[in-house]
């Protein structure tokens, strides 16, 4: 296997934090993200990460303490993360739609020294947190507000990174299973290091380069890939709480880079006033977190004059694969962006496809793609048996999706062996929801499949078969679902039928279902 060409950190410098310190400008007063409510510095991050860094150590939490945060999207919630890096702790980050029987899942399995919530959520995550054991609860406002703040205030602005190695803990990220229990991904410093130099260089990243940062921060894309990219660069950052296309066009006026999941690029391509002028200073444009439909595609490239740069990663392993963005000497120098594919894998990843047996596919084959490389985690938090079940004998990762690879060496993803939905950049899977839904009355059983959307690429269908002699409303099935699960996990459509379809075998077969709803939001 060949390995990564990008500069590792010296064993006793391995802190990522260090690393990213290293890049930041000689100038500490030049800006280094725009936000909303005015600009923040270099300066500003590190001596806002040092205060927290200082007061996350004055709770002598032990060494690699799991430090939770539910909060809205705001620069402080960075500087907590890049505080987090440097006290040699564990960031844990929650989706903000998560309501309480989720917290309450992750809280009881990280068992985190520290949690972080919104001002508004801090009565109910205080008491989960509290009866679980939690040391500290901290809250953050996305407008410079909270206790977490107040405190730090109190601590001094210079601090130390807590010496750590390549292969200690940095990031744990919750991946929902099929069977409905999430997995904590541990990704170490050594992990996220590496990719975030790897893709330094295959994106080109150049020293101008300005990022709009238009993510959320609770998952890989907005949190590794966008921040990274941009610190790793000493790139400044537009930042935007909130995604609103008119104001993102008026963003690109003075940035060169934006990376978004496919439903930002159909939202932006709704406004009328997108064409090559709007964004004649861009420079590369990202997309990822789900499929990108080939009509959003083509339409891009028709209107802007620019190719939308597509790439694959996950939880587990950050970034794998990508199109390329020059020209890739690994490929006979192909430069071409193909839509529909996932571009080659990255410097140091080896990526293969294999059948059900184990054994690699013919060319041009479909199989199911396993990975190995730097940025692969080290397994699933306080799951053994998970983590073997997901390594080969050779440690390589089965990534759980379907996919193969042409003659040129691109790579498509074709299918998920997981039924994994990704909707709007967010992995729905339909176990979890299934059994909500056939705990809720009059139900006795349920399906849930994803089925195209032009805005979100994916949404859910539910199907329902009720008890025999009892009415249920697609209505109410929806409305308890709302109460119960993240909105993004809430199916779209719900339809109650008088059986499912089934195999010989008695096992569902979704793949009936997905043709008979394929055109619900046609």
């Amino acid at each position: 296997m060949s390995t990564s060409k990008a500069t590792k950190p010296s064993p006793a410098d391995a802190n990522f934090y260090q690393l990213l310190r290293q890049q930041f400008p000689k100038d500490l007063s030049k800006p280094a993200i725009y936000d909303d409510a005015g600009v923040y510095s270099w300066a500003d991050l590190e001596q806002g990460s040092a205060m927290i860094a200082n007061l996350l150590q004055g709770l002598k939490l032990p060494a690699g303490s799991r430090i939770a945060v539910q909060v809205d999207k705001s620069v402080e919630a960075v500087m907590l993360y890049l505080a987090t890096l440097r006290a040699g702790h564990v960031f844990l980050p929650l989706n903000t739609a998560y309501q309480s029987a989720e917290v309450a899942y992750f809280i009881d399995n990280a068992k985190p020294a520290v949690v972080v919530c919104s001002p508004a959520n801090f009565g109910w995550v205080s008491k989960l947190a509290f009866q679980n054991g939690v040391g500290s609860v901290f809250t953050l406002g996305d407008n410079r507000t909270g206790s977490l703040l107040e405190r730090a205030m109190h601590c001094a602005a210079v601090h130390t990174p807590q010496p750590v190695k390549a292969s200690d803990l940095a990031v744990i990220i919750y991946t929902s299973g099929t069977t409905g229990r999430s997995k904590g991904a541990m990704l170490s410093h050594g992990n996220i290091a590496s990719n975030a130099q790897t893709l330094k260089t295959y994106w080109g990243w150049r020293k101008d380069d300005v990022l709009i940062h238009a993510l959320p921060i609770f998952h890989v894309h907005g949190l590794f890939v966008a921040i990274h990219g941009a610190l790793l660069n000493a790139s400044p950052m537009i930042w935007m709480k909130k995604f609103d296309p008119q104001q993102a066009l008026v963003h690109m006026q003075r940035a060169t880079v934006f990376m978004g999941v496919p439903t930002l690029y159909v939202r932006l391509l709704a406004q009328a006033n997108l064409n090559a002028k709007a964004v004649r200073n861009m420079r590369l444009f990202v997309s990822g977190s789900a499929p990108l439909l080939a009509d959003t595609f083509d339409e891009w490239h028709k209107r802007t004059g620019h190719t939308i740069l597509e790439r694959y990663g996950m939880s587990e392993t950050v970034m794998l694969t990508s199109n390329p963005y020059q020209a890739d000497a690994r490929y006979n120098n192909a430069t071409q962006r193909r839509g529909g594919t996932v571009g080659f894998p990255l410097p140091g990843v080896t990526l293969r496809v294999v059948n059900d047996s184990g054994e690699s596919v013919a060319q041009g084959e479909v199989g199911h793609i396993q990975v190995q490389g730097p940025s692969v985690f080290a397994g699933y938090w306080q799951m053994p048996e998970k983590t073997a079940e997901e390594f080969t004998a050779d440690c390589f990762f089965k990534t759980g999706d379907v996919g193969k690879i042409d003659a040129q060496g691109y790579v498509s993803i074709v299918g998920r062996n997981k039924d994994l939905i990704i909707s709007g950049g967010y992995n729905v899977y339909p176990a979890e929801i299934e059994s909500v839904i056939n705990n809720l009355p009059g139900v006795a059983e349920s399906a849930v499949v994803g089925i195209p959307h032009a805005d979100f690429g994916e949404v859910g269908v539910a199907v329902v078969v009720a008890r025999s002699n009892t009415a249920v409303e697609s209505a109410q099935v929806l409305a308890a679902l709302k109460s119960q699960l993240a909105n993004f996990k809430v199916p779209k459509h719900c339809v109650v039928v008088a059986d499912l379809p089934r195999n010989t075998m008695g096992k569902v077969q979704k793949n009936i279902l997905r043709q008979t709803y394929e055109k619900a939001f046609a």
